[in-house]
């Protein structure tokens, strides 16, 4: 445990942070995982969860969650599938 006052406050926002970013790595997951679900089984509303997808990992990217390649790679893997 730190006892300089700068440190202990960093500690508590880097928990803050981390809980943030966990948070929103999960609903990215999520989202993912629910689209390719669809895909597999071709429900009628594949278009929207994929946009959603989309968009949530455009936002872990921007927001530095995960890494401009990742993002793009992830992307594409999607959009293959959705043209099935």
């Amino acid at each position: 445990m730190p006892v300089i006052k700068s440190a202990m406050k960093r500690v508590k926002t880097n928990e803050k942070a981390a809980l943030r970013n966990q948070s929103q790595v999960s609903k990215l997951r999520t989202a993912v995982k629910k689209f390719e679900s669809a895909a597999v089984k071709g429900a009628d509303d594949k278009q929207d969860l994929y946009l959603t997808a989309i968009s949530k990992l455009d936002q872990a990217k921007t927001k530095g969650l995960i890494k401009a390649n990742k993002a793009a790679r992830t992307k594409s893997r999607l959009t293959k599938q959705l043209a099935k």
